[in-house]
């Protein structure tokens, strides 16, 4: 047993839980950071399907409650089916334009250099978002109509380049039509569970051939470790971007991004 690779899957399984429901690209950090220790992982796309799969399954345990209340009211109309209607149909555009541009999006754009421009992009987008946005209208997930979701559901596709952040695009997106940002940030969230298990799902189906198990440890490593982590994470999220926006997220970017920049540039 490897202590340099159990610690990388460590490292990585961190910066899963830790970035994957924040603004500031949990794709981004692993490849930036995958890049920088020179973390491999074992064959195929086990590791990364693993600690995807543990940040999601916090989300699903946090709100095991509420899903467990949908699935029950989803048996007569009313406001659990049109809950449920609404988060499907967000999730609709990165479904479709997912599925067709999933392989040309990663053979093409899943390197630091791209991943470090979009860093800075969207942290500038969300500083003006900050100063500019509407005042709220909309002021819990459920107030969300048909037409709001499926807007936010297109913002979510910009997130398909990598460096953009899947959180950070639908939480822009809630924020310019008028939804406050606990809101947008928990609608996020739930955004994600539909979203991250089928991009799973579809990493599996794509990598079945390529995976093997070698590599059990590093796979339980990481995979446990996002899971702890995604559950602090978005516990403490909702709490402090009340108070704080999401402005510090942008400057975050912004700065390791340009680190980043700089650092491609001196090899």
């Amino acid at each position: 047993m490897d202590p340099v690779a159990l610690f990388s899957a460590l490292l990585m399984g961190v910066v899963e839980g830790l970035t994957e429901f924040l603004p500031i690209s949990s794709t981004g950090h692993l490849i930036l950071i995958g890049d920088l220790i020179g973390f491999r992982g074992p064959p195929g796309k086990a590791f990364e399907i693993s600690i995807q799969l543990g940040a999601i399954l916090a989300v699903v345990w946090i709100y095991r409650k509420m899903l467990w209340s949908l699935a029950r009211g989803m048996r007569r109309p009313g406001r659990a089916r049109d809950y449920v209607s609404n988060i499907l149909l967000a999730f609709l555009p990165a479904m479709v334009i997912g599925a067709t541009l999933h392989g040309t999006i990663t053979e093409r754009l899943f390197n630091p250099f791209v991943v470090s421009v979009a860093l800075i992009v969207g942290g500038v987008v969300i500083i003006l978002i900050e100063w500019l946005r509407p005042k709220p209208t909309i002021e819990s997930v459920p107030e969300i109509g048909p037409l709001a979701a499926l807007l936010i559901g297109f913002g979510q596709v910009l997130a398909m380049v990598p460096g953009t952040s899947r959180s950070g695009a639908t939480i822009i997106a809630a924020l310019l039509i008028g939804v406050d940002r606990r809101t947008a940030a928990e609608f996020s969230f739930i955004l994600a569970i539909p979203t991250m298990l089928a991009a799973t799902a579809f990493s599996l189906f794509k990598s079945w051939d390529e995976i093997t198990p070698e590599g059990f440890d590093l796979i339980a490593v990481g995979f446990l470790t996002a899971f702890l982590v995604a559950l602090v994470t978005v516990r403490t999220v909702l709490a402090v971007i009340s108070r704080t926006g999401f402005a510090p997220f942008g400057w975050y970017r912004i700065a390791l991004g340009s680190l980043m920049l700089a650092v491609l540039y001196s090899r």
